[in-house]
């Protein structure tokens, strides 16, 4: 079953950030990772709160791949590119097909 991860991000040094970005790809695709959205405008909220102005949302084809994603040693030496310039919030949410 797919799952989808959301991230929130207030990115605070884009040019910094850009370092993240040119790692990213390569890394994300060993786990079969999609992108579907990703907002380089302010997140609009329809109603309630949303923690940060931008937001991410990727889809894995198992919870498995999403959570090997995350925990891969070389995406976590990049993890820390985004964590010094970027605040986020991760989560996944299980798909119902």
């Amino acid at each position: 079953m797919s799952v989808y991860v959301v991230g929130q991000l207030n990115i605070h040094t884009p040019d910094d950030y850009e370092e993240y970005l040119a790692g990213f790809t390569s890394i994300f695709e060993r786990y079969k990772g999609e992108l579907l959205a990703t907002s380089k405008q302010e997140t609009e909220v329809l109603e309630g709160t949303w923690a940060m102005p931008r937001t991410v949302l990727m889809r894995f084809p198992t919870a498995e791949a999403a959570r090997s994603w995350y925990n891969d040693p070389d995406y976590q030496k990049l993890a820390e590119i985004r964590r010094r310039n970027a605040d986020t919030n991760l989560v996944i949410v299980h798909g119902i097909d």
